[in-house]
Protein backbone atom coordinates (compact mmCIF):
# COMPACT_ATOMS: atom_id res chain seq x y z
CA UNK A 1 0.00 0.00 0.00
CA UNK A 2 2.98 2.34 1.03
CA UNK A 3 4.49 1.82 -2.40
CA UNK A 4 1.15 2.45 -4.45
CA UNK A 5 0.64 5.14 -2.20
CA UNK A 6 4.26 6.73 -2.69
CA UNK A 7 3.81 6.01 -6.44
CA UNK A 8 0.28 7.54 -6.88
CA UNK A 9 2.38 10.95 -5.44
CA UNK A 10 5.03 10.95 -7.52
CA UNK A 11 2.66 10.61 -10.74
CA UNK A 12 0.41 13.73 -9.22
CA UNK A 13 3.27 15.74 -8.45
CA UNK A 14 4.74 14.75 -12.29
CA UNK A 15 1.55 15.74 -13.27
CA UNK A 16 1.54 19.35 -11.72
CA UNK A 17 4.39 19.71 -13.59
CA UNK A 18 3.52 19.04 -16.71
CA UNK A 19 0.10 21.49 -16.44
CA UNK A 20 2.34 23.83 -15.26
CA UNK A 21 4.65 23.41 -17.69
CA UNK A 22 1.52 23.67 -20.24
CA UNK A 23 -0.06 26.88 -18.69
CA UNK A 24 3.08 28.82 -18.92
CA UNK A 25 3.26 27.98 -22.66
CA UNK A 26 -0.42 29.13 -23.33
CA UNK A 27 -0.03 32.27 -20.88
CA UNK A 28 3.36 32.69 -23.40
CA UNK A 29 1.51 32.79 -26.46
CA UNK A 30 -1.45 35.29 -25.32
CA UNK A 31 0.84 37.41 -23.55
CA UNK A 32 2.64 37.84 -26.87
CA UNK A 33 -0.67 38.71 -28.80
CA UNK A 34 -2.18 40.60 -26.18
CA UNK A 35 -0.40 41.84 -23.81
CA UNK A 36 -0.24 41.23 -20.24
CA UNK A 37 -3.67 43.35 -20.26
CA UNK A 38 -4.68 42.10 -22.96
CA UNK A 39 -4.78 38.43 -22.20
CA UNK A 40 -7.45 36.98 -19.39
CA UNK A 41 -6.49 33.76 -16.96
CA UNK A 42 -10.11 32.30 -18.69
CA UNK A 43 -8.45 32.41 -21.92
CA UNK A 44 -5.80 30.50 -21.21
CA UNK A 45 -7.23 28.28 -19.16
CA UNK A 46 -9.40 27.45 -21.96
CA UNK A 47 -6.07 27.08 -24.09
CA UNK A 48 -4.91 24.24 -21.68
CA UNK A 49 -8.30 22.75 -20.68
CA UNK A 50 -8.87 24.00 -17.92
CA UNK A 51 -11.28 26.14 -15.59
CA UNK A 52 -10.27 29.73 -14.28
CA UNK A 53 -10.51 27.94 -10.44
CA UNK A 54 -7.77 25.52 -11.80
CA UNK A 55 -5.63 27.26 -13.55
CA UNK A 56 -5.60 29.95 -10.24
CA UNK A 57 -4.35 26.67 -8.25
CA UNK A 58 -1.19 26.58 -10.22
CA UNK A 59 -0.85 30.58 -10.52
CA UNK A 60 -2.22 32.68 -7.58
CA UNK A 61 -3.01 35.58 -10.02
CA UNK A 62 -2.32 36.88 -13.77
CA UNK A 63 1.24 38.82 -11.94
CA UNK A 64 2.51 35.46 -10.72
CA UNK A 65 2.05 33.99 -14.39
CA UNK A 66 3.82 36.45 -16.27
CA UNK A 67 6.89 36.46 -13.66
CA UNK A 68 6.74 32.52 -14.61
CA UNK A 69 6.57 33.32 -18.32
CA UNK A 70 9.54 35.71 -17.78
CA UNK A 71 11.59 33.33 -15.56
CA UNK A 72 10.92 30.56 -17.81
CA UNK A 73 12.58 32.71 -21.56
CA UNK A 74 15.43 33.59 -18.45
CA UNK A 75 16.68 29.92 -18.07
CA UNK A 76 16.39 29.60 -21.70
CA UNK A 77 18.19 32.24 -22.31
CA UNK A 78 21.04 31.25 -19.84
CA UNK A 79 21.25 27.97 -21.05
CA UNK A 80 21.88 29.50 -24.51
CA UNK A 81 24.90 31.41 -23.16
CA UNK A 82 26.00 28.18 -20.98
CA UNK A 83 27.23 26.78 -23.96
CA UNK A 84 29.78 29.82 -25.01
CA UNK A 85 31.30 29.56 -21.44
CA UNK A 86 35.01 28.97 -21.09
CA UNK A 87 35.79 31.32 -24.44
CA UNK A 88 38.72 33.38 -23.61
CA UNK A 89 38.58 37.09 -24.11
CA UNK A 90 34.89 37.29 -23.99
CA UNK A 91 34.82 36.33 -27.94
CA UNK A 92 32.89 33.31 -26.89
CA UNK A 93 29.43 35.48 -25.59
CA UNK A 94 29.63 38.04 -28.27
CA UNK A 95 29.43 34.59 -30.82
CA UNK A 96 26.36 33.55 -28.53
CA UNK A 97 24.72 37.27 -29.09
CA UNK A 98 25.59 36.27 -32.51
CA UNK A 99 23.77 32.17 -32.61
CA UNK A 100 20.64 33.94 -30.02
CA UNK A 101 19.52 36.72 -33.04
CA UNK A 102 19.58 33.55 -35.50
CA UNK A 103 17.70 31.55 -32.59
CA UNK A 104 15.16 33.92 -32.44
CA UNK A 105 14.34 33.98 -35.97
CA UNK A 106 12.70 30.92 -35.45
CA UNK A 107 10.46 31.95 -32.46
CA UNK A 108 8.76 34.85 -33.24
CA UNK A 109 6.66 34.32 -30.34
CA UNK A 110 9.20 35.22 -28.31
CA UNK A 111 10.21 38.13 -30.09
CA UNK A 112 6.56 39.63 -30.09
CA UNK A 113 5.80 38.61 -26.17
CA UNK A 114 9.52 40.68 -25.15
CA UNK A 115 8.64 43.35 -27.98
CA UNK A 116 5.17 44.29 -26.44
CA UNK A 117 5.69 43.48 -22.63
CA UNK A 118 8.77 45.86 -22.97
CA UNK A 119 6.86 48.40 -24.20
CA UNK A 120 3.81 48.24 -21.97
CA UNK A 121 6.41 47.66 -19.03
CA UNK A 122 7.70 51.42 -19.38
CA UNK A 123 4.97 52.44 -17.19
CA UNK A 124 5.52 52.40 -13.40
CA UNK A 125 2.70 50.77 -12.69
CA UNK A 126 3.13 47.48 -14.89
CA UNK A 127 4.16 44.59 -13.09
CA UNK A 128 7.21 43.45 -15.38
CA UNK A 129 8.25 47.43 -15.03
CA UNK A 130 10.97 46.82 -12.62
CA UNK A 131 11.71 43.21 -14.33
CA UNK A 132 12.78 44.73 -17.56
CA UNK A 133 14.60 47.97 -15.55
CA UNK A 134 16.85 45.55 -14.29
CA UNK A 135 16.85 42.89 -16.85
CA UNK A 136 18.29 45.58 -19.58
CA UNK A 137 20.81 47.11 -16.55
CA UNK A 138 21.78 43.41 -16.44
CA UNK A 139 22.42 42.60 -19.81
CA UNK A 140 24.31 46.45 -20.39
CA UNK A 141 26.63 45.63 -17.46
CA UNK A 142 27.20 42.30 -18.63
CA UNK A 143 27.51 42.90 -22.47
CA UNK A 144 30.45 45.99 -21.10
CA UNK A 145 32.39 43.39 -18.94
CA UNK A 146 32.57 41.10 -22.23
CA UNK A 147 33.85 43.90 -23.74
CA UNK A 148 36.55 44.50 -21.35
CA UNK A 149 37.66 41.21 -21.24
CA UNK A 150 37.92 41.26 -25.26
CA UNK A 151 40.00 44.87 -24.69
CA UNK A 152 42.19 43.30 -22.71
CA UNK A 153 42.68 40.25 -24.49
CA UNK A 154 43.48 42.75 -27.81
CA UNK A 155 40.40 41.33 -29.50
CA UNK A 156 38.44 44.85 -29.40
CA UNK A 157 39.50 48.03 -30.76
CA UNK A 158 41.85 49.95 -28.36
CA UNK A 159 40.10 53.25 -26.89
CA UNK A 160 36.92 51.52 -27.45
CA UNK A 161 33.95 52.30 -24.82
CA UNK A 162 32.43 49.51 -23.27
CA UNK A 163 30.41 50.82 -21.66
CA UNK A 164 29.02 53.36 -24.38
CA UNK A 165 29.01 50.18 -27.05
CA UNK A 166 27.37 48.20 -24.78
CA UNK A 167 24.39 50.36 -24.81
CA UNK A 168 24.37 50.98 -28.52
CA UNK A 169 24.68 47.18 -28.84
CA UNK A 170 21.95 46.73 -26.59
CA UNK A 171 19.59 49.33 -28.92
CA UNK A 172 21.02 47.57 -32.30
CA UNK A 173 19.49 44.51 -31.08
CA UNK A 174 15.94 45.58 -29.68
CA UNK A 175 15.57 47.46 -32.73
CA UNK A 176 16.46 44.93 -35.14
CA UNK A 177 13.57 42.34 -33.43
CA UNK A 178 11.19 45.41 -34.16
CA UNK A 179 12.24 45.51 -37.51
CA UNK A 180 12.07 42.11 -37.81
CA UNK A 181 8.85 41.84 -36.63
CA UNK A 182 7.60 43.92 -39.82
CA UNK A 183 9.73 42.20 -41.73
CA UNK A 184 10.55 38.91 -41.16
CA UNK A 185 12.61 38.37 -43.99
CA UNK A 186 15.53 40.85 -42.36
CA UNK A 187 18.42 38.72 -41.40
CA UNK A 188 19.00 39.61 -37.66
CA UNK A 189 22.13 37.76 -36.99
CA UNK A 190 23.42 39.22 -39.87
CA UNK A 191 23.01 42.86 -38.98
CA UNK A 192 24.36 41.73 -34.96
CA UNK A 193 27.51 40.01 -36.63
CA UNK A 194 28.14 43.38 -38.48
CA UNK A 195 27.41 45.05 -35.33
CA UNK A 196 30.06 43.67 -33.31
CA UNK A 197 32.27 43.00 -35.91
CA UNK A 198 32.91 46.52 -36.21
CA UNK A 199 34.02 46.75 -32.37
CA UNK A 200 36.58 43.68 -33.15
CA UNK A 201 40.32 44.09 -34.17
CA UNK A 202 41.10 41.58 -37.22
CA UNK A 203 42.95 39.18 -35.05
CA UNK A 204 39.10 39.24 -32.92
CA UNK A 205 37.53 38.61 -35.86
CA UNK A 206 39.05 35.57 -36.50
CA UNK A 207 38.66 34.67 -33.00
CA UNK A 208 34.93 35.14 -33.20
CA UNK A 209 34.86 33.03 -36.15
CA UNK A 210 36.33 30.20 -34.69
CA UNK A 211 34.07 29.48 -31.92
CA UNK A 212 32.33 26.84 -31.68
CA UNK A 213 29.59 26.38 -28.83
CA UNK A 214 29.49 23.25 -26.53
CA UNK A 215 26.99 21.11 -27.23
CA UNK A 216 24.42 20.41 -24.23
CA UNK A 217 25.99 16.69 -23.62
CA UNK A 218 29.12 18.39 -22.53
CA UNK A 219 30.13 19.49 -19.30
CA UNK A 220 29.23 22.90 -17.93
CA UNK A 221 31.59 25.64 -18.15
CA UNK A 222 32.44 28.18 -15.23
CA UNK A 223 29.35 29.91 -13.50
CA UNK A 224 28.25 33.07 -13.62
CA UNK A 225 28.11 34.10 -17.48
CA UNK A 226 27.01 37.47 -17.61
CA UNK A 227 23.66 37.98 -19.06
CA UNK A 228 24.01 39.64 -22.47
CA UNK A 229 22.32 39.90 -25.80
CA UNK A 230 18.61 38.22 -23.99
CA UNK A 231 15.77 39.77 -25.95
Amino acid sequence: MAVTTSGGRAGGYANGRARRRAIVQAATAHFAVGGFHGATIRDIAEAVGISRAGLLRHFESKEALLQAVLEQRDATDRAHFARYAGVAGGVGVLRGMIDLALQNEATPGMIDLFIRLSTEASAPDHPAHDYFRTRYASIRAGTARVLRQALAAGYARPGLDPDEQAMLLTATMDGLQTQWMLEPRLAMHEHVRAAIEELLTPVGREALAAVRPRSNAEPDGPAGEPEVGAG
